[in-house]
């Protein structure tokens, strides 16, 4: 072969590597692996009464199912994201993928409870893979793409419980439990394989060595806290074991945070964190998360109570279901609006406005709660709200902290987030058994319950659009590294 052919030759295999896939390719792969990754979220909602018969157990060890996964999420996503800035946040995604995957086939396996946590903690940690989602954006994507790219992945949590619902439901209803986890281990693998053909590799990493010690103390710590705060109304809120937990947590958070600002590389960089914009921000997400799960949590038992007081509407699970969509759809389809508005008067004022809208929704339920289509109706605008909120919390936190510390200051927010509703989910559990009517041997929840946790709701909310208010118009902000080369391709 002449060496003119041999040049031609290797000109167009150089051409080939270093090929890129476009902005709108990387950006519907994230977004198609949040929604996956959101799914398992709502995996297990249509069988939670049955738990204790399918798995032989009893209710109280049963909702193991799912505090194991809340757990899992909130101590691994900081974690991932520090690994993400250290070793590539594609290589992690990859790694959380293949441990959703394999929790998915453990839980599809299983017919006893031990196993079926083991399966659920794996699919918990798989979560993180939304926050790097994101943070693989910056990095990557052209900025002129980046405020809509990142409001559509940040939707991608809503979409896809909103979503993954319906057809969970219809799975359990009319198909062996197992199915729902082999359903989910097959979205895990095209999520792998997307992620591996499609999203390139990001050359920008952080230096030093990982904090295993400060990984170690987050966790003990942020388990007592949540582990009291989710379980206190079961144990007992002045049992030795809630209080042991809740102060144990307080204090070893506490002591870590000493820690990691003595330490060279930090889990958690919290002189970073305890900015103004970021602090803020962060507080801002314990509010939208709250309000987020008290729509989830509230919601599903107004529409599926029993008629015989006046206050259920007696509806199936599956009617449920598709009542709560508006939830996630509103969200996706209002993502660009929220990214045009983020761009054009800041984040900032999208975390407001998100946080006036979920207020307003709220005030709304305490009056409109007794037919269908008040639940339709309140479900779509705090779908608003919180997409308002969501497409900018992210984007608040990626232009307050340096480009080599973007996942694990995305990580954190969703902690933030994850607080939040774990909170909710108490304050929704303990109204609702503190407020009950006995109709024909069934325990139903009082009109009143759903007037004080949406009164609740909308105080909380009006709290977040308060700190929103604070959240500097300027502040310092850091750049994308979009533009960088990928000198990594396959790593």
């Amino acid at each position: 072969m002449p060496p003119s052919a041999d040049a031609a030759r290797d000109a167009a295999e150089r051409a080939r590597l270093t090929r890129r896939p476009g902005d709108r390719a990387i950006i519907t792969t994230l977004a198609l692996t949040g929604l996956i990754a959101a799914f398992m979220q709502t995996l297990v909602t249509p069988i939670i009464p049955r738990l204790p018969d399918l798995l032989n157990t009893n209710t109280a060890d049963a909702t193991w199912v799912l505090t194991s996964t809340l757990l899992a999420a909130a101590i691994s996503i900081p974690i991932s994201g520090r690994l993400g800035d250290m070793y590539g946040k594609r290589r992690v995604v990859m790694v959380l993928l293949m441990l959703m995957a394999s929790g998915s086939i453990f839980s599809a396996l299983s017919n006893t409870l031990i196993p079926m946590i083991v399966g659920r903690v794996f699919q918990g940690v798989g979560l993180g893979v939304i926050a790097l989602g994101i943070s693989i954006l910056r990095d990557v994507i052209h900025p002129r793409n980046l405020g809509a790219a990142v409001a559509l992945v940040s939707a991608t949590l809503g979409v896809g419980g909103a979503v993954g619902l319906p057809v969970a439901a219809l799975i359990a209803q009319n198909f062996d439990y197992h199915y729902l986890f082999w359903l989910a281990t097959g979205l895990a693998i095209v999520a792998i394989m997307l992620v591996a053909s499609i999203v390139p590799v990001s050359t920008l990493r952080a230096g030093g060595q990982f904090d295993f010690i400060g990984a170690i103390g987050f966790g003990i710590g942020l388990v007592g806290i949540l582990l009291a705060i989710s379980k206190g109304g079961e144990w007992g809120w002045t049992s030795p074991v809630t209080l042991g937990l809740l102060i144990g947590g307080v204090a070893v958070l506490v002591i870590w945070g000493f820690i990691e600002l003595r330490t060279t590389d930090a889990l958690v960089d919290l002189r970073v964190a305890a900015r103004r914009p970021v602090l803020l921000t962060n507080l801002a997400s314990i509010s939208v998360g709250f309000a987020f799960f008290i729509t989830t949590a509230a919601l599903p038992v107004l529409l599926e109570a029993p008629t015989s007081t006046g206050v259920g509407l007696g509806q199936t699970l599956i009617v449920s279901s598709l009542c709560m969509m508006p939830l996630g759809l509103v969200m996706f389809i209002m993502s660009p609006v929220a990214a045009r508005l983020s761009n054009a008067r800041g984040a900032r004022t999208s975390l407001i406005l998100g946080s006036v809208i979920i207020t307003g929704a709220f005030a709304i339920a305490i009056w409109l709660h007794s037919a269908i289509w008040h639940v339709v109706l309140v479900s779509a605008i705090v779908g608003l709200g919180v997409g308002f909120a969501y497409s900018a919390m992210p984007t608040l936190i990626m232009r307050a902290v340096p480009p080599t510390e973007t996942a694990a200051a995305n990580g954190l927010n969703s902690v933030m987030r994850t607080l939040g509703s774990t909170i909710a989910a108490t304050v929704v559990g303990l109204i609702i058994s503190s407020h009950l009517v006995i109709a024909g041997g069934i325990a139903i929840p009082t009109s009143e319950a759903f007037g004080i946790i949406f009164t609740i709701g909308s105080a909380v909310a009006l709290s977040g659009m308060i700190v929103a208010f604070f959240i500097p118009r300027r502040s310092r902000e850091y750049g994308t590294t979009a533009s960088m080369p990928i000198t990594l391709p396959g790593r």
